[in-house]
């Protein structure tokens, strides 16, 4: 399985030529969907979801998402499907779960919307815009490290908690070279403390999970 960092909060998995792309948000500028076979998304943030991607893509795309997700996706030629927490289903080679039902709170006066976390093969879990501890063995864990609902202990926190055998940093495009610097630090202490991979992939660079 190889693992591929893209801006912000998207990540593109590929395994046995079958292309898989979590959360192709509108910071994303690569062209993550060409040749992509499925897309899972975790919620309705407009840094997960580009919609004018989706309308682009392939009509053979398989999408999975939650409710409030798909009710805005009516006009995408891809297959949507909605998942809930506690599903497990397969899509273009992968087993997948879902885990989580709300994004963490952002704001007072804004409403918490839908937020579903994704167990890949259980391989990678990518939680979205929440810290689910999914209560099953996470052997990859993509962390959120850079958020308005996050704090930095919040963040170490969650990896401590999950205990994975080795995690990667997303949701860190709001970052400038200086925060990204303070994210490779803090990410290279809990690596030291728990004895394991933790740490930030650069954008457009991979990682092969085995």
């Amino acid at each position: 399985m190889r693992l591929t960092k893209y801006d912000h909060a998207c990540v593109r998995v590929e395994k046995d030529g079958k292309v898989l792309v979590i959360d192709p948000g509108a910071f994303t500028d690569a062209p993550v969907l060409d040749g992509a076979d499925a897309v899972l998304i975790t919620h309705e943030h407009a840094d997960h979801v580009d919609v004018a991607k989706l309308r682009a893509a392939s009509p053979d795309l398989e999408i999975w998402t939650c409710e409030s997700v798909a009710a805005g996706l009516t006009e995408v030629p891809g297959k949507v499907q909605v998942v809930r927490h506690g599903d497990d289903f397969e899509t273009a080679g992968f087993r997948v779960k879902a885990f989580g039902e709300w994004h963490a709170r952002n704001h007072p006066d804004l409403e918490v919307v839908q937020n579903v976390g994704f167990l890949l093969d259980d391989e990678v879990f990518y939680p979205g815009d929440a810290l689910t501890v999914p209560g099953v063995e996470v052997p990859t864990l993509l962390v959120p490290t850079g958020a308005p609902w996050l704090k930095l202990m919040e963040m170490v926190d969650y990896l401590r908690a999950v205990r994975p055998g080795r995690a990667y940093s997303t949701h860190d495009g709001l970052y400038n070279e200086i925060g990204l610097g303070l994210v490779d630090n803090w990410l290279k202490m809990e690596a030291e403390r728990q004895g394991a991979d933790i740490r930030r992939i650069p954008v457009g660079e991979s990682v092969t999970l085995s």
